[in-house]
């Protein structure tokens, strides 16, 4: 048979035989969003054994021996490879990348993976509402032994370190060492704006952020600012969970969630703009190629840029407040009628070391991912043990953040991250934060007075901006080329500095 008619026959046996992979996994990521929000606490062991035999099918077509040689035929074909940015092109790269990694697993590995994280995620929420760390450590041990065996099977290179081959299943490339260079310059900086800031002798009032405000009324006003930034409510929903998160099934169907407290409004606000911009990504992805590469995010810190810069450039900007204002009060009436848009801008930026990742000032917020970064590292080295991470915790937000933690549910239980086995994860939220800087910088110059607009509740020009530029092309580029390509520019710290500085400097009459 000619190479002209075995492999367009090859690509179209991956494309079906990929597409069918993803159903099963937005399948799995349905019962996911279940169980985090609708699942009866006694369905968990039905349930981890569900996913477990969905993450069984899942490996077995992702390791399905068809594919190396559909693989194989297919690069050979410069029809379909001499366009790297081509459709196909872009496709078969990650589809090489995925399948090599996933060979290197064996299934009974990932079976066993499936079913831990899942019992683990319920046994962390538990120990979180309880404050007892001593239920939850054993599951994480287990966890941390699988994912050094993970990483084993992956591999990484001789001068790396077993962190960096789980990191690349979440930012192709990362590693540990890169991560570090990023992140020791920036600690400084920050470091020193925090101890300007906290040595302020006009810092903004706090009254905004200790208001209690009825939930109810909470969730109506979150949901209207969610969807007049541009959220689709007939593609998508929005619920409560103890860690806000984004998940779904495709692009027309995009769960969020977040959380509520009576006295934390802005917390609510935050948190749903937050998983508003992870949603607008997955809403804005190319239909035609659903269940591609394609069709599908970069990698994580893209993703995480995206729901930032919701949260941060826009949600926590001068004209966001102006326009947001009115409907604050419309909302909640008397109990926010004494306060101005000025005084709630200020409140919504005000800066405090503190205990709680999700509810960090933005000043601040990157050095709590540092925090978990030096942590996860020294529990894959075996540097640190699962029992000893507590005390560790502890010492480095003394030593970070200047403050001393209460319990364990304020410290190393807070986050749901390490009881997914996601370890690697973390980095992606600061390199994220770098991107929504530098992202918006681009588009305000080519947008023109994005402020202007957003007084005006005009966030459209914004969103478009972003689906042609970072939505639309999926998978196309990786991380630092679509950042180069979108802003003309290799990512640095300096747009995000500047937006701190510009913002926070006013703020505390400095």
């Amino acid at each position: 048979m000619s190479t002209t008619q075995t492999h367009p026959k090859a690509y179209a046996d991956l494309l079906q035989h990929h597409r069918d992979a993803s159903l099963l996994s937005s399948t799995a990521s349905l019962l996911g969003w279940d169980q985090e929000v609708m699942m009866p606490p006694n369905g968990l062991a039905h349930r981890s054994n569900q996913l477990a035999q969905l993450a069984q099918l899942i490996h077995e077509r992702s390791t399905d021996p068809r594919i190396a040689d559909w693989l194989s035929a297919c690069e050979a074909d410069e029809s379909l490879t001499a366009d790297p940015r081509s459709d196909a092109a872009v496709n078969l790269r990650e589809w090489r990348r995925d399948y090599d990694r996933a060979t290197k697993l064996p299934a009974e590995l990932v079976v066993e993976l499936s079913q831990t994280t899942s019992r683990a995620k319920a046994e962390w929420a538990e120990a979180r509402k309880a404050d007892d760390y001593a239920r939850f450590a054993p599951w994480l041990d287990q966890i941390i032994g699988l994912s050094k065996r993970q990483a084993e099977c992956y591999g990484w290179p001789e001068e790396g370190e077993p962190w960096d081959a789980l990191a690349d299943g979440y930012e192709a490339g990362m590693t540990a060492a890169y991560v570090a260079g990023v992140f020791t310059p920036l600690r400084e900086k920050l470091v020193v704006l925090v101890d300007r800031l906290m040595g302020s002798s006009t810092p903004p009032s706090n009254a905004f952020n200790e208001l209690k405000l009825p939930i109810a009324q909470q969730e109506a006003f979150v949901r209207r600012v969610s969807a007049a930034v541009g959220f689709d409510y007939r593609s998508g929903r929005l619920d409560t969970s103890s860690h806000p998160f984004c998940s779904g099934t495709h692009h027309a169907d995009i769960r969020l969630t977040t959380r509520f407290a009576e006295d934390n409004v802005n917390d609510a606000l935050g948190s749903t703009l937050h998983e508003t911009g992870h949603g607008l990504y997955e809403q804005g992805l190319p239909a035609e190629h659903l269940g591609t590469p394609r069709g599908s995010s970069v990698g994580l810190s893209i993703h995480e840029s995206q729901s930032r810069l919701w949260e941060n450039q826009v949600g926590r900007s001068r004209a966001f407040w102006t326009w947001c204002h009115p409907i604050l009060v419309e909302h909640f009436g008397d109990a926010v009628a004494g306060l101005s848009a000025d005084a709630v801008y200020a409140a919504a930026n005000r800066v405090s070391p503190s205990l709680i990742r999700v509810e960090a000032d933005e000043a601040t917020y990157n050095l709590h991912i540092m925090i978990r970064f030096e942590l996860e590292r020294a529990l894959l080295k075996g540097d640190l043990t699962a029992a000893d991470l507590p005390s560790a915790w502890n010492e480095k937000y003394r030593d970070y953040l200047g403050v001393d933690v209460p319990s364990d549910a304020q410290g190393c239980l807070q986050d749901i991250h390490w009881s997914m086995g996601a370890l690697g994860y973390f980095p992606t939220y600061t390199l994220g934060n770098l991107y929504s800087a530098q992202f918006f910088e681009a588009a305000a110059a080519e947008l023109g007075n994005l402020p202007a607009m957003f007084a005006q509740g005009e966030f459209a020009p914004l969103l478009d901006w972003l689906r042609k530029n970072i939505h639309a092309p999926g998978n196309t580029y990786d991380s630092a080329d679509l950042c180069e390509k979108v802003t003309g520019h290799p990512l640095t710290a300096d747009p995000l500095l500047r937006h701190l500085e510009e913002k926070l400097l006013p703020i505390y009459g400095l």
